[in-house]
């Protein structure tokens, strides 16, 4: 049951901010009841974030990092206070965000939880035969792990043909690995060594020559009065390449290693990670390998029929754990999936189920958008959980625009009225009745309906999709139609996400628009990424009679300690990363030379600080307009032109990607979740953008679960019926008139009620 809000005449039950000023806040005050639900609410870029996570978590964060002991602080960089007058009464904060959970594939959805731990001495105490303690049980450990695979499940192959070309000499450029041009050094160690006619094919060597050419180790050979060593391709390209972080290399080597290197399931344990004595410990049948592997929904049933009493409080602890997954919707997960393949909002809901089971409590939790990815049926769920959160004694601080988490807020703080320069000051606050009463944005579109589309657009032809069976897809055929907009849902797992990416990449004409993260480093931002800094530099080059390669961050003109980030980034061993900014440049970026440097008065840094918006108006033509009004088409006006790529969120990224493809000519477009991030009032923005591009001539595919963008559709398709293994079908095809008179899915309900609303 709801509670009321509390009386706030108690000072000591609010958290009291007074005169934020970080990014576009304009001196804002405003008390925050504590252990109770508050929803922060405002269009993109109205100062929510800044207010929640900038300076309210930011500031709990600093606090906490100045208790450390003097030996600690010594390694680490003392972070910088907010902007802000004054903060009282704070709890330390836990932030629950939507950043992918990393890319170890060590880490899987089981031990993120600790479900796995659990489940790990659950079988060194009831599996039989008796194999050791838990640690015999982990993949992690040399005692658990499978010795072939080292515990990933996989062993890594290098395709050969991706190496070489065979039917070429090496004086020919036989080999196509990075840095093994004709003439380079690696390429004159081989040439060099004597054992090869460079003039001969590859395909021509014998068995003797191709296994020296591939796998010879490391050997030193004598050429000329010279010693050299001499290895194998395969041996220098494991060595060179395959044995360095990824994501570290430069991006020709990052294609050529996804090229080249295939991952097979390790044969020894047939990909389980464990090693055969972990495997043969069994409870009622079946190995911790199998229940892993088992649908979380299932696997919680499977836990439920351990009744041996000497592990009873245990077992209750791992049942209460799988029944928040599957409560907040990860029922058709699996504690063997990977966290690095989780999405943003599954990882999210990940981390919100580590924490309800913490002993902590009045501690404040920072949730940023925690419905997205989720259907209407699920966000009841994900609802629940916040107020169970709140109930433990615990301050819940929630970043949201759905209108049905605002419904169920204590107090709501409503930000705006715009966003950035327009934005940054407090319209709203105190409750959800109130909020509907008041004149703001938010309170006039918490009821906003999109009514559905008359008349329907006519599909001008089909693509077809058969036999369809990516993940938990059933042998799908379906056929999307084209030159119309089409919405593809369903509840979270039920194959949306299989089908759409599975099937269409690739083929002629499609163009993915996705929330994946966008390639590039901390010195990408948007004027880097969409070619605006080209016009710019340009001009700045023109008006100053100089080289434009001074006005690029990357280059000669770049503050030469922070190499023209304007940050300074100390990595910890213990804990998160932090930045701080430059104090040489203090953060413009750019040498003092450069910054003398003027365009209509404004130097190279203040022009990079300004929003989209800002600088649509000092650039009123030319190269850099037409960027910048592709980026207001598509909802970015309150972006900043310098702010990195690596604070977008995933909504933001994707709708940076689509207003570069906007400039090509495509026929097909397929979205996933367009509206992440997007205010009720930015949603209408969005869907007379969609249409322009429908009319325009060219297909739109958005998988989605927003309500108003599939009342707005022309066609819906809907998996299902449930997620997982209860998914994988396509449960209604046809518009959405039909789904809302004839439809018996989850989806048809909620649209009916959206609708009738």
């Amino acid at each position: 049951m709801q509670q009321p809000a509390r009386s706030t005449a108690d000072h000591h039950d609010v958290i009291e901010v007074r005169g934020a000023r970080e990014n576009n806040l304009t001196g804002v005050s405003v008390d925050i009841p504590k252990r109770r639900l508050t929803v922060f609410t405002g269009v993109s870029g109205s100062g929510k974030s800044s207010l929640v996570f900038g300076t309210i978590a930011a500031e709990s964060r600093r606090l906490i990092n100045e208790t450390y002991s003097a030996f600690l602080q010594s390694f680490m960089p003392s972070l910088s206070r907010p902007d802000v007058d004054s903060l009282r009464n704070l709890t330390p904060a836990i932030v629950v965000d939507q950043e992918r959970m990393g890319a170890n594939s060590r880490s899987t959805v089981g031990t993120a939880t600790d479900a796995y731990a659990m489940l790990r001495v659950v079988f060194s105490r009831l599996g039989a035969p008796y194999v050791g303690g838990a640690g015999a049980f982990s993949f992690n450990l040399a005692e658990g792990m499978c010795p072939t695979c080292e515990g990933l499940g996989r062993v890594s192959d290098l395709d050969v043909h991706a190496m070489v070309d065979v039917e070429r000499s090496l004086n020919d450029g036989a080999i196509l690995v990075p840095n093994f041009a004709v003439g380079s050094w690696y390429w004159q160690t081989i040439v060099g060594s004597g054992l090869f006619d460079p003039d001969l094919k590859l395909q021509d060597y014998t068995a003797q020559q191709w296994q020296d050419f591939l796998h010879k180790p490391a050997t030193k050979i004598k050429v000329g009065s010279n010693n050299w060593t001499y290895e194998g391709l395969a041996v220098k390209v494991r060595r060179l390449y395959l044995a360095k972080d990824r994501e570290s290399s430069q991006p020709h080597v990052r294609a050529f290693v996804d090229r080249a290197v295939t991952f097979t399931t390790c044969a020894d344990c047939g990909g389980a990670r464990l090693n055969a004595a972990a495997l043969s410990s069994r409870i009622a049948g079946r190995n911790i390998a199998e229940c892993s592997a088992m649908q979380i929904n299932d696997l919680a049933e499977f836990v439920r029929g351990i009744a041996d009493p000497s592990v009873a409080p245990l077992v209750g602890t791992l049942r209460e754990t799988l029944d928040s997954l599957v409560e907040i919707g990860l029922g058709y997960l699996s504690l063997d999936r990977e966290s690095a393949t989780l999405s943003g909002g599954e990882a999210q809901r990940v981390k919100m189920v580590r924490h309800l089971g913490s002993s902590l409590s009045d501690v404040t939790y920072v949730f940023d958008e925690p419905t997205v990815g989720l259907h209407p049926h699920d966000i009841a769920r994900m609802n629940d959980l916040l107020l169970r959160l709140r109930d433990k004694g615990n301050t819940v601080l929630v970043v949201e625009h759905k209108p049905e988490t605002i419904a169920i807020a204590d107090h709501v703080v409503d930000l705006g009225p715009g966003a950035a320069a327009a934005g940054g000051r407090v319209c709203y606050t105190g409750d959800v009745a109130g909020l509907r009463r008041s004149d703001t944005l938010t309170g006039r579109h918490l009821d906003h309906r999109v009514t559905l589309r008359d008349p329907l657009r006519r599909p001008a032809g089909w693509l077809p999709i058969r036999h369809a069976d990516l993940h938990n897809l059933r042998d799908v055929d379906v056929d999307l139609p084209l030159g119309v907009l089409t919405v593809v849902t369903g509840v979270a797992g039920s194959g949306k996400s299989s089908l759409i990416h599975g099937s269409l990449p690739g083929r002629d004409g499609v163009v993915v628009v996705d929330q994946s993260p966008i390639r590039g480093s901390r010195r990408s931002n948007p004027a880097t990424y969409t070619g605006l800094l080209d016009p710019i530099r340009t001009a700045f080059a023109k008006a100053n009679g100089v080289k434009a390669a001074l006005f690029s961050a990357n280059s000669e003109g770049a503050c030469p300690t922070c190499k023209g980030i304007g940050l300074v980034y100390t990595d910890l061993a213990m804990m998160a990363g932090v930045a701080t900014v430059c104090e040489r440049c203090e953060g413009r970026r750019y040498t003092d030379e450069v910054l003398t440097y003027t365009l209509r008065g404004k130097n190279i840094s203040e022009v990079l600080a300004m929003s989209v918006t800002e600088a649509r108006q000092f650039f009123p033509g030319g190269a850099a307009r037409a960027v910048l009004d592709r980026l207001a088409d598509v909802g970015l006006g309150y972006l900043g032109l310098g702010q990195p790529l690596t604070t977008l969120s995933g909504g933001e990224r994707q709708r940076l990607k689509l207003a570069i493809h906007m400039a090509e000519k495509s026929s097909t477009y397929v979205l996933d979740e367009p509206t992440t991030g997007l205010h009720l009032a930015d949603v209408d923005q969005l869907l007379a953008l969609l249409d322009r591009l429908v009319d325009a001539g060219n297909t739109v595919i958005v998988i989605e679960h927003h309500q108003a963008v599939m009342a707005h559709a022309d066609w819906i398709i809907d998996l299902g019926p449930g997620a997982g293994h209860d998914g994988g079908q396509v449960v209604f095809t046809g518009t959405p008139a039909d789904l809302i008179a004839q439809g018996d899915t989850l989806t048809a309900r909620h649209l009916r009620g959206y609708v009738a609303r």
